[in-house]
């Protein structure tokens, strides 16, 4: 059985992220308290279902029921349930303007106001975000968006059993959250500054050129890449589904992109078989 355990900030898309799931075939169950999951495991394997595929939703809403979550956890690792934490998270900013507009009450508003609830309710969950093998950031995405990132992440491939994601992302506009890894290359000559530059990214060829044939580039790529090279099939030993990779410049638009562009090549032609790679660009259309 593919048993998924969903959970994460209340108003971040777990309604959606079910919905998502339910289209793919799995059998989900929202809010149900910690200390059932290995009842409800145990009666889904005695009953011989077609359920093979599983997913559990539990977080803050279930009171002090939900505290229970981390020994039910090592309770199903000791009787070898394999499982898979997927945590998803927005901004508090975004979650404010969620609750906002639904006019819902949060489940830890009682205490204070909206943003001591949300706030509140992040503290609660850093253990459990901790432990998650999947992060998912909705704040940057709409519905659909979010709907098809979820459901490339949940698909995959059934051959490939590590999936890289290289993002890259302007610091201007914040770190990412929902990464493994950031370089930043704020070391390389910014194209911003050259007026025939400036309107381009770093797609285009001319500031590609200008950002990867500088020596410093080069080196970089080359270290970099063989480093890379070398994590991944150590992430891969230790049953890591996910690797996200972020690479940041000033805004976003022309260092970052160029460099994870070739970084995306490099590894699609250097790493072995069961790695899928992928690239994003965050901040590409913030900038026009």
């Amino acid at each position: 059985m593919e048993l998924k355990i969903v959970t994460g900030m209340s108003g971040a898309g777990k309604t959606i992220f079910v919905q998502v799931l339910e289209d793919m075939g799995y059998y989900c169950v929202d809010n149900l308290p910690p200390n059932l999951f290995i009842k409800f495991v145990e009666l889904i394997r005695q009953a011989q279902s077609d359920y093979d595929k599983v997913a559990l939703v539990a977080d803050v809403r279930g009171g002090k029921f939900f505290q229970d979550v981390y020994s039910v956890l090592q309770e199903l690792k000791n009787k070898g349930v394999k499982y898979e934490i997927i945590f998803l998270e927005a901004s508090d900013e975004i979650l404010v303007r969620r609750y906002k507009e639904t006019r819902r009450r949060h489940p830890l508003a009682y205490k204070g106001g909206l943003l001591e609830g949300i706030q509140e309710e992040r503290q609660r969950l850093q253990g459990i975000r901790g432990r998650a093998d999947l992060i998912i950031d909705s704040s940057d995405l709409k519905v659909q968006d979010f709907k098809e990132k979820a459901a490339e992440l949940l698909l995959g491939n059934d051959d490939w059993r590590l999936q890289v994601s290289l993002l890259s992302f302007g610091f201007k506009y914040g770190l990412p959250i929902d990464v493994d890894l950031v370089m930043d290359v704020r070391f390389l000559p910014n194209p911003f500054y050259i007026a025939e530059l400036k309107p381009l990214s770093g797609q285009d060829e001319p500031v590609r050129d200008f950002v990867l044939e500088r020596p410093e580039s080069q080196s970089f790529l080359r270290k970099y890449t063989d480093l890379l090279l070398e994590l991944l099939p150590q992430y891969v030993a230790e049953g890591k589904q996910h690797l996200a990779i972020a690479v940041g410049c000033t805004g976003g638009r022309h260092r970052s992109v160029a460099i994870v562009e070739e970084l995306g090549r490099r590894l699609l032609a250097a790493q072995s078989q069961g790695v899928a790679i992928r690239t994003l660009h965050r901040d590409l259309p913030k900038n026009g």
